[in-house]
């Protein structure tokens, strides 16, 4: 395999995926998304250290997620993504920074693909310090 194919995985580069997940963890539940979650898949991908994983009740929301999720990664740490696919048609935007990948759904797109239960594999990644504590009773 080519050097140029592997992913060298350093320690810096694993920190500034890391504060890409916070950062996009944080925006999209400032907006409201719905069960915001992030997985992490190095022990399971070759090619993407995390997924964020966070859902809207509307197209309306979705995109206003989305947005806001760009806006405060390039921000926060410098970085767009480097692509978006999706966004014509918010009930399944992907949000591709390389090294870690966002998925925002339509709560019954996120339902029906159910990626969490797909990678049900990968430990998920503690968000308590930048989600807002959700209220007992409206938790999922």
């Amino acid at each position: 395999m080519s050097e140029n194919l592997v992913k060298a995985i350093t320690p810096s580069n694993l920190e500034d995926s890391l504060d890409i997940v916070l950062s996009a963890a944080r925006a999209a539940d400032e907006k409201q998304a719905d069960r915001v979650v992030a997985l992490d898949v190095r022990e399971l991908l070759s090619v993407v250290d995390y997924f964020v994983i966070a859902s809207g009740r509307n197209a309306r929301q979705v995109s206003t997620v989305v947005e806001a999720i760009e806006e405060a990664t390039k921000r926060d740490c410098g970085r767009g993504p480097l692509r978006i696919e999706g966004i014509k048609d918010p009930t399944w935007v992907l949000m591709d920074y390389g090294d870690v990948v966002i998925h925002v759904f339509l709560d019954e797109t996120r339902e029906f693909y159910d990626l969490e239960h797909l990678w049900s594999g990968a430990p998920r990644v503690d968000l308590d310090a930048v989600l807002t504590p959700q209220n007992p009773s409206t938790s999922a």
